[in-house]
């Protein structure tokens, strides 16, 4: 991880992005700045800017299928879902069609944005006393063997998607990934890294929860080693599923010859999930939420997952002047981490599946509620405990992101993951690829909102978003992580809005992560928690943090995977921007 000296700009009347990128201050190096000539000095490039289209997936070779898919002619979504198949191929260690999948779609045609929901369910046939006599002394869900699995609903969501808004033949669509599953792509110096260790970590766990390792291993090893940075891998068994698909469709996996693989391998390992399981899956279509920032329209998808978390914090910083505090100062850094607290409170109690415990959406995202919750943020002391908040009383009755914009004004956001690691460790007979683990956040607490039942879909921490200005499409953006994410989206928005910085300085500017308070499985992780920063971050900031009260560690790693697409609607053309502590790259035509 390089480090970089980081130097606080306070950038003052500056309306928006659009005016930003203009902006010659916003723009202009400072003396004795970094390596570039132009930029603020700790950016690591500057955006991709283009006209006809635009990708930012987490892997180069990932965006290039993208933008080969625009160019025959498909849409954003054809776009995209060719890079999510090339992303489980060339990024198994944090996604692929044995994983779940959220979309946000802006459509040119309709004037709308549209959201989509893939998440899959526990199996029908296992109750909470049967996973609870499973786990014995346990206190929570294993992230490794069957327990965790959840049906997975990428590929439902892929169709879904395509059905509505691709134009491509669905073989046409997945032909990129095809081929370099049967030919081979390098493998990352990230991946790589991430291959070893998750491999190693099989290793270990094998016989302690993960019933079978020896699929994962003839899947990712070549000749008993992981890939090394630069080598050839090839998943012929994963091409082999991506074809099945491209002739048989959704039904391929759910009613047909997958579903049926999985269900004989899960009896044969002693798992739960069942081909029922599979035929009855269903995503759904539905309507984002969002809150007004500043004049900016902020969208995320409701529970089951966790983008609401955003668009409170959101609510709490409106009344702030954060621009005159300074980026990276002690005030705006307290701010967002009190709010992510107060915030997260709530993800514990109240997000959950809504088919079996709705949240108070208008509650929790009213100007009331979070007008009662900032009476708890004092600027000069850390609160020593949040608290989730009472929002019913009111008088009102890792993950890989990926972004696509087409010639037509399509706008795709989209996020997809196994979860935690690779996933479960399991690879189902001859597939190709893992299962998540995403039912270990389920809660094991009678009466807790997401606690664990059959059929349900778990707590989901992955999020897509999306910003309006004026009606009209501005910005389409995610970053990964686990919980990372709805404190990275508003990392990212304030310092967009509030302090002028173009779309790559966004994401390159240092961030926190707190962790800590209660969680959504119902454990609870210690009142005040931990506040994680890169080193970029001021001393004087961090010094004045601990001054506050807060519990404060440096560290090299762990805080998201950030991509972006951002609409300049003035001059009609497209910017890019992609995580540097990644393999992301945005690439435009």
């Amino acid at each position: 991880m390089r480090r970089w000296i980081f130097k606080v700009f306070v950038l003052i009347g500056i309306a928006g992005m659009g005016h930003a990128m203009a902006d010659e201050n916003a723009n202009s190096a400072s003396p004795g700045g970094g390596d570039r000539s132009v930029g603020l000095p700790f950016a690591t490039r500057a955006p991709v800017i283009a006209p006809h289209g635009m990708a930012a997936t987490a892997h180069p070779l990932a965006s290039q299928v993208a933008i080969d898919i625009l160019k025959r002619g498909g849409s954003a979504v054809d776009a995209a879902i060719a890079a999510n198949a090339a992303l489980g191929l060339m990024e198994p260690v944090g996604c692929g069609v044995g994983g779940d999948l959220f979309a946000i779609v802006w459509d040119p045609k309709t004037k709308k944005l549209y959201g989509y929901n893939s998440s899959g369910r526990t199996p029908k046939g296992r109750s909470l006393a049967d996973l609870k006599a499973k786990l014995g002394d346990e206190k929570g869900i294993p992230s490794v063997g069957s327990l965790p699995v959840t049906v997975p609903g990428t590929v439902d969501g892929w169709f879904a998607l395509h059905d509505r808004f691709g134009k491509l033949r669905m073989k046409k669509v997945l032909n990129p990934a095809i081929s370099y599953a049967e030919e081979g792509f390098p493998v990352t110096q990230l991946i790589a890294y991430y291959l070893k260790g998750n491999m190693a970590a099989f290793d270990r766990l094998e016989g302690k929860w993960l019933e079978e390792a020896d699929n994962a291993r003839a899947t990712y090893l070549v000749d008993g080693q992981t890939p090394a940075e630069g080598e050839l891998f090839r998943n012929p068994d994963l091409a082999n599923t991506y074809r099945l698909l491209a002739k048989k469709g959704r039904a391929g996996f759910y009613e047909g010859e997958i579903a049926q693989t999985i269900d004989a391998y899960m009896k044969r390992i002693g798992g739960d999930l069942r081909y029922d399981d599979f035929a009855s899956h269903s995503g759904e279509w539905i309507e984002p939420v969002s809150v007004n920032y500043r004049g900016y329209d902020v969208f995320e998808l409701p529970p089951n997952t966790q983008g609401m978390a955003a668009l409170q914090m959101l609510n709490l910083l409106e009344p702030y002047d954060l621009a005159s505090m300074g980026a990276q100062s002690a005030d705006v850094l307290h701010l967002m981490i009190e709010a992510k607290r107060l915030a997260f409170e709530d993800v514990a109690k109240f997000y959950a599946d809504p088919a079996f415990s709705p949240a108070p959406i208008d509650d929790l995202l009213s100007d009331e509620y979070a007008n009662q919750r900032r009476t708890l943020i004092n600027m000069d002391t850390a609160m020593k405990e949040a608290g989730p908040g009472l929002p019913r009383p009111l008088q009102h009755g890792d993950t890989t992101y990926l972004t696509v914009a087409d010639k037509d004004g399509m706008m795709v956001s989209l996020i997809q993951s196994n979860y935690r690691g690779m996933g479960s460790g399991l690879v189902p007979d001859g597939l190709g690829f893992m299962l998540q683990d995403r039912g270990q956040l389920f809660s094991l607490e009678e009466g807790h909102a997401n606690v664990y039942a059959p059929g349900k879909r778990p707590f989901h921490t992955i999020i897509p978003a999306f910003v309006m200005k004026d009606g009209e499409p501005f910005m389409s953006f995610g970053l990964m992580g686990g919980p990372m994410q709805p404190q990275g989206h508003v990392q990212v928005l304030v310092n967009i809005i509030d302090f002028g910085m173009n779309l790559q300085e966004a994401g390159d500017a240092a961030r926190f992560r707190h962790e800590g308070g209660r969680q959504p499985t119902g454990t609870n992780e210690g009142d005040l928690g931990i506040v994680y920063l890169e080193s970029g971050v001021p001393v004087s900031s961090q010094e004045e943090l601990k001054a506050r009260g807060h519990e404060i560690q440096v560290k090299p790693g762990g805080f998201g995977g950030y991509q972006a697409i951002y609409w300049d609607r003035e001059r009609q053309v497209y910017h890019g921007a992609s995580e540097m502590r990644k393999d992301g790259q945005a690439i435009g035509y």
